[in-house]
């Protein structure tokens, strides 16, 4: 027997038992005479976030907390006008158009009429997903990654399913799950993992790569797990039309049975709650049955690194993960996946042994290392990938080349959004020296394209020094220590807190 409140809640209404035993009446497990209401109420502002969220979709929220295994069979009519708008709005304006060639300013022409009619379209099922376009970008390591860019439309549709989705399964993802979710950065990750390092006895890294994990996902599968929660057919129905649209590639029209669109506003969300059931909720279970020691795991995407007490424990982990994956149609790395001693007992160990010092691993764009303080305490430190920073001085080079006889205060005012951008990301504590070679090394590069631009006596490295003083931030470390803001974004969080007899990094397991 529901109270009134529930009798009154279209996102309770909206809901349907998972179990088999019986089936309700569709009167009273979609009722529809409150929905339209109910969505075009005035919009809050979420505190922390600030973003724009319906009534409804706050209910949605609260539903999917408080009942885990329901589904939601009424969805789509949360895909409002409004939530249409804030999708195109918080699109980038000098995006790539795709295959239909419309550009954000092209749309925002007639906005308003074209957000209705995509409304229509969208409520009606007669909208249509276009093939995406698919171009190439380079990766550090030399090869081509595939890159899809949807149509405008698609993007917008997506981005507004990916809200309306984002309100149950933000309820549904567990703590050690960073990668693309709202109000999570790469940032948290690095801070979740350097603080689980730290201060849990951890001896063993696991640094695990799927091999083209974007383009082998099983759309069957993707599909029978979103079934899991999203009873709405019409929402289902989106998402298989976007994973069929298929790729139009040097005029080529073609369409794949496994993989999600790269570059797709709706991938992200996608792949998440792919590796919710593939990877998260078993090793959250694997922790709690068989691990016989402390087990930390933080997951940004596709990107995961365990790390683990005993040998045993890393080793097993290893094993079961590449078979749990396989029975998923993924596949574990063999040469990218790897096991490594690493933490505050490493160097020490390795040295009893004859060994030298510990390895070091990647993620998320730094190098992780066992460090020493100045008084020989052990120290996590976190320094900038080479192969990025080289990266990004070889486009650096490239676009200087390309900007050889603009003016200085021109190409000074460009570098100096390059170094910032640079800063902003790679700017943690114990990384100060890479900090100062991107700035030296940007200055150089300055200094060589200038002398190749005239027939003027070049110009000297005490020129450049002061051109760079002027023009160029100076390197300074902008993150605070991670267990400080560890601290901060997760409050009920202490530093000789412990859960269960394993421990669990990354703010926890809900």
């Amino acid at each position: 027997m529901m109270h009134g409140s529930e009798k009154s809640d279209p996102a309770i209404r909206a809901m349907k038992p998972a179990n088999n035993a019986g089936r309700p009446a569709a009167e009273r497990v979609e009722q529809r005479a409150g929905a339209k209401g109910n969505t075009v109420q005035p919009r809050t502002r979420r505190t922390q976030s600030r973003e724009s969220v319906s009534p409804g979709l706050e209910r949605v929220r609260q539903a999917a907390r408080q009942r885990k295994k329901e589904k939601f069979t009424a969805l789509l009519h949360h895909v409002t006008v409004d939530q249409l708008r804030d999708a195109f709005l918080a699109l980038k304006r000098r995006a790539a158009p795709g295959v239909d060639g419309v550009t954000w300013r092209d749309y925002e022409a007639n906005l308003e009429g074209n957000l209705q009619g995509l409304h229509t379209r969208v409520q009606r099922g007669t909208y249509r997903a276009l093939p995406v376009r698919r171009r190439y970008i380079p990766k550090p390591d030399g090869r081509q990654r595939p890159l899809g860019i949807a149509a405008l439309e698609d993007k917008i549709v997506q981005r507004a399913v990916a809200t309306v989705l984002n309100a149950i399964y933000e309820e549904d993802f567990l703590g050690f799950s960073y990668g693309f979710r709202p109000g999570r950065s790469q940032h948290h990750a690095l801070d979740a993992l350097a603080v689980a390092i730290c201060d849990t006895p951890v001896n063993w890294i696991l640094d695990a790569d799927i091999r083209s994990f974007f383009d082998s996902v099983s759309q069957d599968w993707l599909v029978r797990f979103l079934e899991h929660r999203i009873g709405d057919e019409r929402i289902i129905r989106l998402v298989r039309k976007w994973l069929k649209a298929g790729v139009l590639e040097d005029g080529a029209w073609s369409v794949s049975e496994t993989g999600t669109p790269q570059g797709a506003v709706i991938s992200p969300l996608l792949a998440n709650v792919y590796l919710q059931y593939v990877f998260d909720l078993w090793a959250a279970q694997w922790r709690r049955r068989e691990a016989k020691g402390n087990v930390i795991v933080v997951r940004y995407a596709d990107d995961i690194i365990a790390g683990f007490e005993h040998e045993a424990d890393a080793k097993r982990f290893r094993d079961e993960m590449r078979l749990r994956l396989e029975q998923f149609a993924l596949e574990l790395h063999g040469e990218k996946t790897r096991l490594l001693e690493f933490g505050r007992f490493a160097a020490a160990r390795r040295r009893q042994r004859g060994l030298g010092r510990p390895e070091t691993f990647n993620f998320l764009g730094f190098t992780f290392i066992c460090g020493k303080t100045r008084s020989g305490a052990f120290q996590l430190q976190r320094k900038t990938r080479a192969d990025r920073m080289r990266a990004t001085l070889r486009e650096v080079k490239q676009q200087l080349r390309s900007r050889m006889h603009h003016s200085l205060r021109e190409q000074g005012s460009w570098l100096k959004t390059v170094v910032a951008g640079f800063f902003a990301y790679h700017a943690v504590p114990t990384n100060a020296r890479a900090l100062s070679a991107f700035r030296h090394y940007v200055t150089d590069l300055w200094r060589r394209t200038l002398r190749r631009r005239g027939q003027k006596a070049p110009p000297t490295w005490d020129r450049l020094t002061r051109l760079a003083d002027v023009w160029l931030p100076a390197p300074s470390i902008l993150h605070p220590w991670p267990d400080r803001r560890f601290a901060v974004t997760h409050p009920r969080w202490e530093p000789n807190a412990r859960i269960g007899p394993v421990r669990f990094c990354a703010g926890g397991v809900r």
